[in-house]
C-alpha cells in the first residue's frame, strides 16, 4: 500500500526529528559518560543489511569495550564480559540505542519493523533458516514483534523464533499493530529489561 508506506515514513521523519531535538540534552549527556568512562570512541558503527538486501551504517552509544570484536563478529552473550558497566545500564535502559534516531531520520530504519542484522550473520542464517530474507521486504525498525514477544537472542534457533514473528508482522502490519509495539516497547524500556 504506498499510501501505507508514505505515511509511515512521514511518522518516522516526524517522530525522529521531535525525539532526537528533545533528547539532546540526554543524547550529550549519555555521550559524555561514554567518553570519560572507558577508553574508546562514544559512537560504536555498524553495518546491518535494510530493505531490500541493502547495506547501511547502524549507530549506537557504546557498550562494550574498545575492540571487543577484534577476533571478528560475535553473538553478544548473556552477562558478557566486554560489555562495560555504564554499558550495562545502557543496554537495560534501551539508551544505547537512541542514536539510531538519526537513522530513522534519514530513512534507512523505520520505528517499527523488524530488527536490522549484520551482514556477516545474514548470510549465514540464510544459509540455515527457509525465508529468512523475507525480512528485507520490510524497512527494519528500532523495535518491533519480535522483540517485545521473543527474549534477546543469540544464536541460530533463537534468530529461527524470530523470524517467525517478524514474518507474522510483515504479513499483518497495521498502524494498530505498530501502536501495540511501541507501548509494548515501552513496557520493555520503563522496566529496564533490555539487554
Amino acid at each position: 500500500d504506498p499510501v501505507g508506506i508514505r505515511f509511515k515514513r512521514f511518522v518516522d521523519l516526524v517522530f525522529g526529528i521531535l525525539a532526537f531535538t528533545i533528547l539532546a540534552p540526554l543524547l550529550l549527556t549519555v555521550a559524555l559518560v561514554v567518553r570519560f568512562s572507558s577508553p574508546g570512541r562514544v559512537l560504536y558503527k555498524q553495518e546491518r543489511v535494510g530493505l531490500g538486501g541493502k547495506v547501511f551504517t547502524l549507530y549506537k552509544f557504546r557498550s562494550m569495550v574498545q575492540d571487543a570484536e577484534r577476533l571478528g563478529p560475535q553473538w553478544s552473550e548473556l552477562n558478557d564480559p566486554r560489555v562495560t558497566t555504564v554499558g550495562r545500564f545502557l543496554r537495560a535502559s534501551r539508551i544505547d540505542e537512541l542514536p539510531q534516531l538519526w537513522n530513522l531520520i534519514v530513512g534507512n530504519m523505520s520505528l517499527i519493523g523488524p530488527r536490522p542484522e549484520r551482514p556477516e550473520f545474514v548470510s549465514e542464517l540464510k544459509k540455515e533458516i527457509p525465508f529468512y530474507d523475507v525480512r528485507e521486504l520490510a524497512v527494519p525498525g528500532l523495535t518491533g514483534w519480535a522483540q517485545v514477544k521473543y527474549p534477546y537472542g543469540s544464536s541460530v534457533k533463537d534468530s529461527y523464533r524470530k523470524l517467525e514473528y517478524d514474518l507474522y508482522y510483515i504479513k499483518n502490519h497495521s498502524v494498530r499493530l505498530d501502536i501495540t509495539i511501541f507501548f509494548k516497547t515501552l513496557m520493555v524500556v520503563l522496566k529496564g529489561s533490555g539487554r
